[in-house]
């Protein structure tokens, strides 16, 4: 391995033990001291030891959270702005080592780790300026001497619950707005990859300390299913936030709305690329085995199925067939390969499983899969991306997948692929390759994509902060990162104040004394 990973976890306060919780300055340990060690699907090795908060830990983190709230909410926006500003610059000093964590502790490669911490920095250099930018709106009253507006208020704690894929980028894109909000967060990382959630939190400590920030603005609780479930039944968190499975979502988003509450949803994606008879098929080709094989196809946008033109199906088949044999998979720590392991051996698992149910159902690989062994691939995570055609209907294609495998369907016209990309139970992200802008107008139209992101010329893969990020149907209903996604963590308020010596009422009644 070309990076010492023993000298980054030193720089980045990851102990050989890990406190349970933390509250900011304060480090808790776990009541029943169970302890869950952490190894890396690059080599197999054991990272590190994380203690496992219980139900004693997530009350101590919650009971601390509401405190803090009550004086965050104080702080004028623009100088929790400032407090966001700063923590942006402290993660690009620690860009290098901290996408280097994200990369061993998870397995995407390198540059993938590096990305995903830029993510992180523009999220909060987005922050900053939304600070200044909590608007509301004023209207006209039909009553004179009548003022009427809305304005937007911090909501209180915001519960997160992030997945494994990317392990710091998607907490980020909530905890930087809910902060700027005048919210403080409470975030449960995934317990496949809570080290980089640690290390991020040492950071925060330092920013949060220097600028006086109250203990516990922002919290952390390493935990397991059962630590997210409190926190979705909790009427003290108004808001919860989960990334992660439409099983998971769904239980989330029942449970808090069993009480009321608030549910950001971001959950399982099925996405297609629709490959057109006019798209310029070099631009396609870099896309599409991007889109399949990044993260090991473990993105919740990774692209799962290529919707192609029948004129041009098989051409662009050889295409893919040949690129395939270029993809080079290893170490992620080592820039020179394009995929590395899937996150542990239940993910490889699941794959083979994907494999057989794809056959038995009818499914033809033009690239085969399989898990990788001997000397590079002794962690056992290491599988080959793989190719199959398939029929749109066919219930393994109708699933997410969280692996490189890439299904192929033929079509003959656009409507025809729209309904085919359209045909599956999530709603995520969406593409169509093509120079033909009628064909890019009717893809974008609402007779297009039912997708929350749908694109033109570009993969399925990969989001800029600048936009709300989310989709519809079983992916869940929940916008984050850019555009107005602030607004998720503020409650609305609209005031009217009647500056004049009467009482006029509304629609014109009449109450006379």
């Amino acid at each position: 391995m070309s990076l010492n990973i023993s000298d980054i976890l030193k720089r980045l306060h990851i102990n050989d033990i890990n406190p349970a919780f933390s509250t900011g300055s304060f480090w808790g340990d776990s009541e029943n001291n169970e302890t869950r060690t952490i190894h890396s699907p690059v080599d197999g090795k054991a990272i590190a030891a994380v203690q496992v908060a219980g139900e004693a830990e997530y009350q101590q983190v919650i009971a601390k959270a509401s405190e803090a709230f009550v004086k965050w909410r104080t702080v004028p926006a623009p100088k929790r702005g400032e407090v966001v500003r700063q923590l942006g610059d402290a993660l690009r000093s620690h860009k290098q080592d901290l996408g280097v964590l994200v990369s061993y502790e998870m397995g995407k490669s390198l540059q993938e780790g590096y990305g995903e911490v830029q993510e992180m920095i523009d999220i909060c250099d987005l922050a900053v300026g939304q600070s200044r930018q909590l608007f509301g709106f004023t209207m006209h009253s039909e009553r004179p001497e009548h003022r009427m507006y809305e304005q937007y208020h911090p909501l209180g704690i915001v519960g997160i619950i992030s997945a494994f894929n990317f392990p710091v980028a998607v907490w980020s894109w909530n905890a930087a707005l809910a902060w700027i909000c005048g919210d403080v967060c409470v975030w449960k990382p995934s317990e496949k990859t809570p080290l980089t959630a640690i290390a991020c939190q040492r950071i925060i400590q330092a920013v949060f300390e220097k600028n006086n920030v109250p203990e516990g603005v922002s919290c952390l609780l390493i935990g397991d299913r059962a630590v997210g479930e409190l926190m979705a039944n909790d009427t003290r968190v108004p808001l919860v936030s989960a990334t992660g499975s439409t099983r998971m979502g769904k239980a989330v988003g029942a449970a808090v709305g069993a009480r009321l509450g608030r549910s950001l949803l971001e959950l399982g994606g099925n996405n297609a690329i629709i490959v057109s008879q006019f798209a310029d098929l070099d631009t396609v080709l870099i896309g599409a085995v991007f889109g399949a094989v990044g993260t090991a196809g473990q993105r919740c946008t990774s692209t799962r199925r290529l919707i192609i033109h029948e004129s041009i199906y098989e051409q662009f088949k050889q295409k893919l067939v040949k690129a395939y044999g270029q993809v080079r998979i290893g170490d992620p720590l080592d820039e020179n390969n394009h995929m590395g392991p899937l996150i542990d051996r239940d993910a490889v698992k699941l794959y083979l499983e994907s494999i057989e149910k794809c056959k038995a159902e009818g499914g033809k690989f033009v690239v085969e899969g399989g898990v990788l062994e001997g000397q590079g691939y002794t962690s056992g995570c290491y599988v080959k991306p793989c190719i199959a055609e398939v029929e749109n209907h066919y219930p393994i294609v109708q699933h997410e997948t969280f692996a490189p495998i890439l299904y192929l369907v033929k079509y003959t016209t656009l409507e025809e692929a729209i309904a085919l990309q359209n045909g599956v139970p999530q709603g995520l992200s969406s593409a169509i390759m093509t120079t033909n802008l009628r064909e890019a107008e009717q893809f974008l139209s609402y007779a297009g994509s039912d997708c929350g992101i749908a694109n033109v010329n570009i993969g399925t893969s990969g989001a800029e902060i600048g936009g709300a990020f989310g989709g519809e149907k079983e992916t869940g209903g929940g916008r984050e990162s850019g555009s107005d996604a602030w607004k998720v963590y503020m409650r609305r308020q609209t005031n009217t104040i009647n500056y004049s010596t009467k009482l006029p009422l509304a629609q014109g009644i009449k109450f006379d004394l």
